[in-house]
């Protein structure tokens, strides 16, 4: 099998061998909107089933394995979000990595944009440890969570638009679960940005028009039953984004201690 059973014993799993199996886009919005809680909302996202090229992918890439984790399980499917159940700060990026968090199961860990982040997290107090190597590995976010906008590594790390929206409801019903708590949402990069927008106003947010451009410290405030919430834009510490120094340390503790100022 090239993927972790559910319920079989992975670290951190959310999901049982009983958990629901969306298989469909009409599935999967059922699924989301019936969740009652994050516990069976993350289960729930963590074994869908309604993108095929998706999961073959997923699949694929945890069978073949890079040489370099050639000895290691791959976790091969879906990526929860993870963090605090009542999180003030929510981060949101694109998808997990084919070798990253589609082999350890965690979203942004164990490959060079999860370095970058979680040692950016920590410095900043979000974040327990400095690394986040593998589930159960001891690390924990405080006052955090971090989701991707499409649950699947895609190919190319390119999901189709189908795709994206597909998997929309698990985030908008993500979103609408932690609304109680949340204070800020910090994007990576510009498409989680983009994202994020129908997201915000499917839980309830009040949403500003025209839509405000992303850039690295775009900062817009928005209300939802009296309460503020600040998104924030945030370069993607990609390699591409690192290697050049279009992304830095600082920049990305800018952000970070700017969302914790606001989620006080």
């Amino acid at each position: 099998m090239s993927f972790v059973p559910p319920g079989s014993g992975w670290p951190e799993d959310p999901a049982a061998p009983d958990t629901p199996v969306a298989r469909t886009s009409e599935e999967v919005r059922e699924l989301a909107r019936s969740s009652g809680t994050l516990a069976e909302l993350t289960a729930r996202q963590s074994v869908c089933r309604a993108c095929p090229r998706l999961v073959a992918w997923r699949e694929e890439v945890a069978d073949v394995r890079r040489r370099a984790y050639r000895d290691e399980i791959y976790w091969g499917r879906p990526i929860a979000g993870w963090g605090d159940d009542e999180p003030k700060v929510l981060l949101v990026g694109l998808a997990p990595a084919a070798h990253g968090g589609n082999r350890t199961g965690r979203v942004f860990t164990g490959d060079r944009s999860g370095d970058w982040l979680f040692a950016s997290l920590y410095r900043t107090g979000l974040a327990a440890l400095p690394t986040s190597t593998h589930a159960g590995d001891g690390q924990r976010l405080i006052g955090a969570r971090v989701v991707a906008a499409v649950r699947c590594a895609p190919p190319a790390n390119k999901p189709t638009p189908q795709e994206r929206a597909t998997c929309f409801p698990w985030l908008a019903r993500e979103l609408e679960l932690v609304a109680p708590s949340l204070r800020v949402v910090v994007c990576l990069g510009g498409y989680a940005w983009q994202a994020v927008w129908p997201a915000l106003g499917a839980a309830g947010y009040a949403l500003p028009s025209p839509r405000p451009p992303f850039g690295h410290g775009a900062e817009v405030a928005l209300s939802r039953d009296g309460a503020a919430v600040h998104l924030i834009g945030c370069y993607h510490p990609s390699q591409q984004n690192t290697f050049t120094g279009r992304v830095t340390e600082p920049m990305l503790d800018a952000v970070f201690s700017r969302a914790t100022a606001l989620a006080g």
